[in-house]
This record gives structure tokens, C-alpha cells and sequence, in this order.
């Protein structure tokens, strides 16, 4: 939690030093900061470091790889008693989510696949053969993955779930198990993946919003 902080910190100062907005509704998983530039608002995202290579998130899947294309990317470096910022853009950046999206493209592949498979007879051997299906027996499969209203939103009869219904939850729930077992604990982006990157020593704000114009620019 220490370091949780600590960088939540860094990350506050680096928001003050170039300028950027935080939307304190996004929370923890949302967007970072964002750069205000002749009316538009650029998404960015923050991360430190204090060893060079840069840490992601915990659980990195498909979700990542899609709230990360198109944002641009601002590195605090905090080696010893130097700081350096570092600049990059979504192209700068697209490399690495790239080869990541590569990684567990089979992954996603097979998510999509697998649960198709599964048949009624299938879901007999799991919740037993019956004729309707309760509220309780879809939470013991879906365990917290609904809330109540979405719970009572899927029923479709009286009774609660019909067989066919509850195949499809199990075909969820099967979806859900195979997307958490392709995420990627942690990938670090090495240091020397940022051996291009625009470096920012001085006129912080004003540094940023040009190069960020500049790759705008550079887009069309």
C-alpha cells in the first residue's frame, strides 16, 4: 500500500507540474489525466517508476489493451536523486500493446470458442437435470459476477431460469474463467523501451501541449 501512495503522489505532482486535469469520477481504473488542447481533452495515462522498467497492472487483459490504444503516455522516472519525465505518444506506445494483443490473441480466440461447446447436457452434469432453475442456483454458478438486479434481470420465466437460459449463464460464466486465466501478471515495459521518447526538462506544460500538437499533427 506504501508504494500504492507513493506513486499516487508522483502522479498528483506530475498532473500540477504539466498542467493536466484529473476527473476524480473515473476513480483508480479510469483515465489518469487529461490534457486540455485548443478544446479538445487528450486522455492520458501516468505511471513511475524508481528502476527504469515500468510496471502495468496486476491482472493485464484484453480490457487494457483497449483502454490503452489511442492514449498518450507520460513516464515520471525516479531513479535515485534524478528525475526525468518521458513523452510518448499512442504510436510511440502502439508497439508494445501490440505485441501484447499478440501474446493472447489465442487466448481471446478460445474464450470465444470454448463456450459455444458447451450443451444442455453439459450443464445436467454441473447443476443437475431440472425442469426451471432458481435465483440460488444461478449465484452458486455466476458466484458475484451479477448484481441482484441483473440477476433478476436475465430471468426468463415465472419460476426463474429456464434450462436454456441458465446454459447460456453457464456459457458466461465459462467466458468470464478463460478471460481472468489469459491475463498477464504484471508485464513490465522495459526501460529501454523508451529510448526514443521526447524527454521533458524544462517549460513542462508548454513543452507537453507542443509535442503532443506535433503528433496530432503528425496523425493527419
Amino acid at each position: 500500500m506504501a508504494g500504492i501512495f507513493q506513486d499516487d503522489l508522483r502522479e498528483e505532482a506530475m498532473r500540477q507540474l504539466f498542467g493536466l486535469y484529473k476527473d476524480e469520477e473515473e476513480g483508480r481504473s479510469g483515465i489518469d489525466a487529461f490534457l486540455e488542447l485548443e478544446g479538445q481533452w487528450i486522455p492520458f495515462e501516468l505511471k513511475t517508476t524508481s528502476n527504469g522498467s515500468v510496471t502495468t497492472v496486476r491482472d493485464f487483459g484484453l480490457d487494457h489493451i483497449i483502454k490503452w490504444q489511442g492514449k498518450h503516455w507520460l513516464i515520471g522516472f525516479f531513479i535515485n536523486t534524478t528525475i526525468t519525465y518521458k513523452y510518448g505518444s499512442p504510436a510511440m506506445m502502439a508497439e508494445w500493446i501490440r505485441d501484447k494483443s499478440d501474446y493472447i490473441a489465442k487466448d481471446m480466440a478460445l474464450k470465444n470458442l470454448a463456450p459455444q461447446k458447451l450443451t444442455l447436457t453439459d450443464l445436467y452434469a454441473i447443476l443437475g437435470k431440472k425442469k426451471f432453475y432458481t435465483l440460488t442456483d444461478a449465484k452458486n454458478l455466476q458466484k458475484n459476477q451479477y448484481n441482484k438486479e441483473q440477476y433478476l434481470a436475465l430471468q426468463d420465466c415465472d419460476q426463474g431460469y429456464t434450462p436454456q437460459r441458465m446454459l447460456t449463464l453457464l456459457q458466461e460464466r465459462l467466458k468470464y474463467l478463460i478471460a481472468r486465466g489469459s491475463t498477464l501478471n504484471n508485464p513490465h515495459i522495459p526501460f529501454k523501451y523508451f529510448d526514443n521518447w521526447f524527454e521533458i526538462t524544462e517549460n513542462h506544460a508548454e513543452t507537453l501541449r507542443k509535442l503532443v500538437k506535433q503528433q496530432l499533427n503528425n496523425e493527419y
